[in-house]
């Protein structure tokens, strides 16, 4: 207490602070007249900290929680000073009629003039502001409404224990604590718009609450026909007067209206109503519970989980209670909060907020309903532009696929209006993607009944990704060159298939990009298809079509060309560049690869040749050894250094053994040598002229050695690439055939020659020919630092 005095003062006694108990004192502001009569007294409070201040603290019972409950243990009379503006009411002198914002420095300079002040410094202290504005608020005492929950707390409990699930798993634990914990309902408001409270309080104490519109009218003694016709909200309510039931005096209603989740509680049963006559009260709960027992409980209701296990959820569970001692929901199902990119609420006065017109505008209403969607419900969603660029790449995806679709039917004429595929003309790729859909189907199938659309997105990802990355870039032979009718005719049914389930899938969660999709692929051509993808079934799971082992065989062979791609990478050697061969890994029993297997894997990762060894990893490897002398010298002593040299002459041999057992015995110039792994220090790297890559038990190698053939074909492969890309820049039709023309340096020409008749497979080309000539179309191309001139002419007529 010593040290919060800063003027000059007298020690007199010391004496413990119980010893002050019960004792009265003067207020500086007793003189006021709404201080009459009040007698001021000290009590005891455990709150009360020894680390700072005085160690007696002033309470205002009529200002603070902790200082009203306290009041009300101790008997102290309660001063309410301000109205709901923040003014002082009439019994405070010159302070009555003033803001109390605006006080400060005048109550500190009549503490002076009247020589009652001791000290004036700043002191930091926690106080409540606006979230919306930043105002300081101030607490303030007022007469409100309250549920009491000690009787009903338990059976709330109950009820929400039946509830059949919580979404997440902790919602149930959280509203028990709520339940646990919560003090009584505070059920008004002290505003103008709201939900009017139907209580009309007598000055005799006795007060009614009207429980309809027929009771009301019944009951009233005045103002009827002011009020007819309106709705139960302020001013027309507050028009109704009726007679106390005890003494008989005319009543006003009360002017708080009710907390806005006491509306919110009751929706289950105010609003389901027969649909034909849905805003007439009588018709509604409880005087047509026939119709309101088809509807009730709800299937799933959801809300943001923050605030709404002690607002909300509460509520409704609440009145539930209270009316049938029923759960009002089947499932409930909650998430966590939408923030700005870098994790902060968003307001409006922080300037940060996001309008969602705004964002659907940018970045389009599915790219957001997509990203909410697969986003986990347990934690926050950080929402900005930036975050949607993954999101618009896999429907980018979705989208490649269906205009990819589009081009080749038109340009064949597909029509699959009552066609159906044919299982006897279905090959492995066919097989495989329609075995995929339907695992999708009844995967989603799934997802949906559990509410979990997250692990849906997912996995109609991993759909875009199958039919994109897998399906038509390796069928895209079939729907370009094929000169089998039947084939190519079964992969545009097979594709068609595939996407039109694929957007029924997802068109609740992608209402709008699955319509434009639906509309062009299946309402342009089939006039009797339901009219709206929104109008159409579920897709039917054919679990007859699903073959697990043909989507492991897949898989295998994905992961092997994935890892493949990664050694690619990892010594940046375009896929454009044949290799010579590759070496792969595979775990124990139940991988194995067919031959039809192995020839993907290569015409994939362009390479020419490949085996399958369990370990290939320690042939393609080389190990470095370096001694420990920190566990050498405890073990060897001053002959450490010798064996140190030893370990430095292990051979590849010796050093592998080293690895496998963790322990090698070696005799060396007559030496018996015994040493564990831990007395060294071994690092593995490749070989040179290879590339490794593993993941789990998963392994491939491949040799990054290049011959003068190998470079050939990489030279033409790319300039292939690149006579695509002039088509395309000259906006040749895809089926224009062309003449290709070029002027280059003896190596790529000796390139070209040597793979002409494939050169002229890829680009649709009738003549290659070395040539200055003009044309439509004419580039200087850059062919892996060789500089070309590459002229292109469209042959008219040559199909």
């Amino acid at each position: 207490m010593l040290g919060v005095l800063k003027n000059k003062y007298e020690i007199i006694q010391e004496l413990p602070g119980k010893d002050l108990l019960g004792l009265t004192y003067e207020g500086p502001f007793d003189y006021l007249p709404a201080q009459k009569d009040v007698i001021h007294r000290v009590i005891p409070w455990e709150e009360t900290s020894e680390t700072e201040g005085t160690g007696l603290v002033h309470i205002a019972p009529g200002c603070g929680k902790e200082d009203f409950a306290l009041g009300k243990e101790f008997d102290l009379k309660t001063i309410a000073p301000l109205d709901e503006l923040g003014i002082y009411v009439d019994g405070f002198d010159w302070l009555s009629g003033r803001d109390v914002k605006e006080v400060a420095k005048p109550i500190i300079d009549d503490l002076e003039k009247r020589g009652v002040l001791y000290h004036v410094g700043d002191y930091s202290h926690r106080y409540p502001v606006c979230w919306r504005c930043n105002s300081e608020l101030i607490f303030r005492l007022v007469d409100e409404w309250f549920i009491s929950m000690d009787t009903l707390r338990d059976e709330i409990a109950e009820v929400a224990r039946r509830v059949e699930r919580w979404i997440p798993e902790f919602g149930l634990a959280r509203e028990l604590d709520w339940l646990k914990n919560m003090s009584d309902w505070c059920i008004s408001k002290k505003r103008y718009w709201g939900l009017a409270l139907p209580i009309w309080k007598c000055e005799c104490g006795h007060f009614t609450i009207i429980g309809g519109r027929q009771e009301l009218k019944e009951k009233t003694a005045e103002g009827w026909k002011e009020f007819e016709g309106q709705g139960p909200h302020r001013p027309w309510i507050d028009k109704i007067k009726i007679k106390c039931e005890k003494c008989g005096k005319l009543v006003t209603r009360i002017p708080d209206v009710g907390n806005p989740w006491l509306d919110a509680g009751i929706v289950p049963y105010s609003t389901i109503r027969p649909p034909d006559n849905m805003y007439d009260l009588a018709n509604g709960y409880p005087h047509n519970k026939t119709y309101w027992q088809e509807w009730f409980p709800a299937d799933l209701i959801t809300e943001n989980f923050p605030g709404q296990f002690r607002n909300w959820f509460y509520a409704i569970l609440t009145m539930s209670t209270v009316l049938e001692n029923k759960p009002p929901f089947k499932v409930l199902h909650s998430y966590a909060s939408l923030r700005d990119e870098h994790g902060e609420e968003m307001h409006k006065s922080k300037g940060n907020a996001i309008w969602s017109d705004e964002a659907a505008e940018k970045v389009g209403a599915d790219v957001m309903r997509w990203m909410f969607a697969k986003h986990s419900i347990l934690q926050n969603l950080n929402f900005g532009y930036g975050a949607t660029t993954e999101v618009k790449r896999n429907l980018l995806t979705l989208w490649n696929v269906y205009s990819f679709f589009v081009t080749y039917a038109n340009i064949d004429r597909f029509n699959p209006v009552g066609k159906k595929v044919e299982e006897k003309h279905l090959n492995k790729l066919d097989r495989w993607i329609l075995s995929r859909i339907n695992s999708l189907i009844s995967r989603c199938d799934t997802h949906y009944d559990a509410y979990d659309v997250a692990s849906l997105v997912r996995a109609t990802e991993d759909s875009f990704d199958d039919l994109s990355n897998w399906y038509v870039r390796r069928n895209r032979r079939r729907f370009w060159k094929s000169e089998n009718d039947k084939d190519k005719f079964t992969a545009y049914l097979v594709l068609y298939e595939c996407l039109v389930k694929l957007i029924k899938l997802i068109s609740p969660i992608m209402p709008f990009l699955t319509e434009e999709i639906y509309q062009n692929l299946v309402v342009s051509v089939d006039g009797s298809a339901p009219q709206s993808v929104h109008l159409c079934d579920f897709p039917i799971c054919e679990s007859v079509l699903i073959d697990e082992d043909l989507e492991r065989e897949v898989a295998l062979t994905r992961t092997i060309v994935s890892l493949g791609r990664a050694a690619r990478n990892k010594v940046n050697i375009k896929i454009r560049q044949p290799l010579g061969e590759m070496v792969i890994s595979l775990p124990g029993d139940g991988f194995e690869l067919t031959q039809d297997d192995e020839n993907i894997i290569l015409e994939e990762l362009n390479v020419k040749s490949l085996k399958v060894e369990k370990d290939f990893f320690d042939g393609l490897s080389e190990y470095s050894i370096t001694p420990r002398f920190d566990k050498l010298g405890p073990k060897f002593g001053i002959a450490a250094k010798k064996v140190a040299e030893s370990i430095k002459s292990l051979s590849q041999d010796d050093i592998q053994k080293l690895v496998k057992s963790n322990f090698l015995r070696k005799e060396i110039n007559g030496d018996v040598l015994e040493i564990a792994f831990d007395d060294v220090e071994v690092k593995k790297a490749e070989k040179q002229g290879w590339s490794i890559v593993t993941e789990d038990e998963f392994g491939v190698g491949i040799s990054t050695l290049i011959t003068e053939e190998l470079e050939n074909e990489g030279l033409v492969r790319e300039l292939i690439h690149k006579i695509q890309l002039m088509r395309k820049e000259a906006d040749f039709d895809l089926t224009d055939r062309i003449k290709v023309l070029y002027r280059t340096d003896q190596k790529l020409k000796h390139a070209i020659e040597s793979n002409v008749e494939y050169l002229k497979s890829e680009t649709l080309a009738v003549e290659v020919t070395e040539s200055a000539k003009s044309g439509e179309i004419s580039k200087i191309l850059d062919i892996n630092g060789i500089e070309t001139n590459v002229v292109l002419e469209r042959i008219k007529g040559v199909y």
